[in-house]
């Protein structure tokens, strides 16, 4: 048997025509999808930042004490949105609200004990205000509460909550 011996140039054009056959023999993996918001499809909500990160915390031992800071903490959000002194004897709706705030200041559930069904407008509002608020002081001594508060609703649309209210004619 006789070994032929391959020139350097030949080797290297049969390893050039294999690579070219080989990229040409099957076809790539078609690209990974895009992430779900990129496709239009709205993706997991990011996750509400952490109370602890924002440095507010409840030291309040019940849920009547922690309603305080939860009133403050509305009240600092919505300055221009509070009434301004005492309310008149007639208001447009009065709902009270029960609201689930979990350790780390996230509101978790929200049920009304007696909602103004007459303005269903405020009552989306109402909820859309405490949602918005959140992450609410972090109940750092109770781990999580549900605290209840009412709300007092002007018809030009500021309100009180009775924990901080200054009154009515």
């Amino acid at each position: 048997m006789k070994h032929r011996s391959i020139s350097r140039g030949a080797l290297v054009a049969a390893s050039c025509i294999a690579a070219w056959l080989a990229g040409c023999s099957s076809p790539k993996a078609p690209p990974a999808p895009p992430p779900a918001a990129e496709a239009g499809v709205p993706g997991p909500a990011p996750a509400a930042p952490a109370a602890a990160a924002t440095g507010r915390r409840s030291d309040a031992s019940t849920a009547r004490a922690y309603r305080a800071d939860a009133a403050q903490h509305l009240y600092g959000l919505n300055r221009e949105r509070i009434y301004k002194g005492r309310l008149p004897p007639l208001l447009y709706a009065v709902g009270v609200l029960q609201v689930e705030v979990d350790g780390r200041g996230n509101v978790r559930d929200l049920h009304w004990m007696r909602a103004p069904r007459h303005a269903p407008e405020v009552i989306a509002e109402i909820e859309r205000t405490v949602r918005a608020a959140a992450p609410f002081p972090a109940p750092a001594r109770m781990g999580k509460v549900v605290y209840t508060d009412t709300w007092l609703w002007h018809k030009s649309g500021r309100f009180q909550l009775d924990t901080l209210t200054e009154g009515q004619d």
